[in-house]
């Protein structure tokens, strides 16, 4: 089976163990666990890849937190949140100076996951529950890059058990 053929079986029978896994037993959003395995993609596969995804993604996860913290916090208005996003914005682009943070889009898409996660549930990040949107996020992201290195290892099997079949068994001389 070809790379392609292999990585879209086994992407899509994972998808669909995804959505089972996230609608009845991790109650997650799996539009997050699909951000972040795209995330883990993008940024090269492998264990190299997986690591570089978690921690932008939570990286931009913790700047979300902290600036909803500011803003749900101290109950800014539209015009201070807007400024606390802003500033939040910023922090992305800056902590992307660190070589391990250099995939800005990243970090953008663990922050866009919490702020999503944060107006799906109607629930503030100060929440005090299993049921914290950033909580659900982080779970989620960790969770998208888990799905990434699997799909890759699954696909480089099915891959490799074709190339397999199709090499001649080496004769036997005697």
């Amino acid at each position: 089976m070809s790379g392609k053929n292999a990585l879209a079986l086994s992407i899509g029978v994972l998808g669909a163990v995804a959505v089972l896994l996230t609608g009845a037993v991790v109650l997650v959003p799996v539009w997050v666990v699909f951000i972040a395995w795209a995330s883990f993609f993008i940024l090269g596969g492998g264990m190299k890849g997986l690591v570089r995804s978690v921690v932008s993604n939570l990286t931009g996860l913790v700047i979300a937190t902290v600036t909803l913290m500011v803003s749900q916090g101290l109950g800014m208005g539209l015009l201070l949140t807007a400024v606390a996003v802003g500033a939040g914005s910023a922090a992305m682009v800056l902590v992307s100076r660190a070589s391990l943070l250099g995939a800005i889009p990243a970090i953008v898409w663990g922050f866009a996951s919490t702020v999503g996660t944060v107006a799906v549930t109607g629930r503030g990040v100060l929440t005090a529950s299993i049921g914290n949107p950033a909580l659900m996020a982080a779970v989620a992201l960790v969770l998208g890059g888990l799905f990434g290195i699997v799909s890759e290892r699954v696909a480089q099997v099915l891959s490799a058990e074709q190339a397999n079949r199709a090499e001649p068994s080496p004769e036997v001389s005697g």
